[in-house]
């Protein structure tokens, strides 16, 4: 970072934002016991980590008593017999039932489900809910922050590589602060691990998801209060995204390695008792490799967030000066850790990938050398 005074007032503005959410959506009171304020900084804390409908930053309770939230609604997306469209202001987040036509529909714990005029919702033994889901395909909190952050990586790079054209290979601007990280992640992550024949092919995904994944983590330590990267679906689409190139790019060698890993080197009769159990732990890497990847990124970015948002509640907790000011120090001091993990969980799923690609585009002759 070249101005760290500059950082350190973000994070310091951003934990003090998070503290005034988090009085103002609790709106604790002296006569509530202790066990109910946990509570409170539980629920607090799950809805933070969850995707939501619409893009709230904050709500508070006026003196009368009514909850006031601020942001914006988003686009209510859905397939129920036919294409279905609202906003999600109907939904109030979550207080009303939104109407379209002759059909009802229900915001409950973020899910939508189809009901009758007064909202009711059916359970099953189990306690879950029983009414039918329509197909949502809606833009949620999560997905915005994927599309801002795509149009924002397309502005840079975009700009990045018509600065290239226009100053014979210079650049210019932002540019030159993206340029060696890009320089970095060709050089020491896709040349030294994939080589240089067959790099070239895979630098638009490796430099793709080194900064969609950056700047996502870096949206999460904002005051926006995203958590994209903590949402296991998210890390799953990506870590499939690097299984399928992985094997759709695979060469002979590659196959040949998983399903015959003993090569010429003993009789075929000899190699079947150990295929027996080389091939399915073989096959079982296939899977395994991707699964690493989602869990890595899911749960050290979540956990992230439950420290944070779990020292901002001892605040609340303590009530006094000492213990207080000792929760704000160390959710300052992970604050600042969480940026170096966010830039890490970057390096670390981008240096992964280009592993499993290098062991992808791996030649016979390299094979019988190493």
């Amino acid at each position: 970072m070249r101005n760290p005074l500059l950082v350190k007032l973000f994070l310091v503005f951003t934990i003090l934002f998070n503290v005034t959410v988090f009085a103002k959506d609790t709106e604790i009171s002296s006569e509530e016991t202790e066990t109910d304020l946990k509570t409170e900084i539980d629920e607090y804390i799950q809805h933070h980590l969850k995707d939501s409908h619409d893009f709230s930053l904050f709500s508070y309770t006026d003196n009368e008593g009514h909850e006031h939230h601020v942001g914006f609604p988003l686009p209510i997306i859905l397939w129920d017999d036919g294409l279905v469209v609202f906003s999600s202001s109907k939904f109030h987040h979550g207080e009303d039932v939104a109407t379209t036509g002759d059909s009802h529909y229900k915001l409950y714990h973020e899910k939508i489900y189809k009901t009758d005029a007064n909202g009711t919702i059916n359970y099953d033994a189990e306690h879950h809910p029983s009414n039918l889901k329509p197909l949502d395909f809606s833009i949620t909190k999560s997905v915005m922050m994927i599309l801002i952050t795509g149009f924002l990586m397309l502005l840079l790079f975009g700009g990045l590589a018509k600065s290239y054209s226009k100053n014979n290979g210079i650049a210019k601007g932002v540019g030159r602060f993206f340029e060696p990280v890009i320089l970095y992640i060709r050089d020491d992550i896709a040349i030294a691990t994939i080589g240089e024949k067959s790099y070239q092919k895979y630098m638009p995904f490796l430099l793709t998801i080194f900064f969609f994944i950056w700047f996502l983590n870096m949206f999460g330590l904002t005051p926006l209060g995203v958590n994209v990267t903590g949402n296991i679906a998210i890390t799953t689409a990506l870590a499939i995204l690097t299984f399928l190139i992985t094997n759709f790019t695979g060469t002979k060698t590659y196959w040949k390695h998983l399903f015959d890993p003993l090569g010429d080197s003993m009789p075929w009769y000899a190699k079947i008792p150990l295929y027996i159990i080389l091939i399915p732990i073989e096959v079982l890497g296939i899977f395994i490799k991707p699964f690493s990847l989602l869990i890595r990124l899911y749960a050290n970015m979540q956990a992230g967030h439950i420290v944070i948002m779990s020292l901002i509640g001892l605040m609340f907790i303590f009530k006094n000066w000492i213990g207080s000011s000792l929760s704000f120090g160390l959710a300052f001091a992970i604050s600042l850790i969480e940026i170096l993990v966010a830039l890490l969980q970057a390096y670390i799923f981008t240096m992964l990938s280009a592993l499993y690609f290098g062991f992808a585009s791996e030649e016979h002759e390299h094979a019988e050398a190493h």
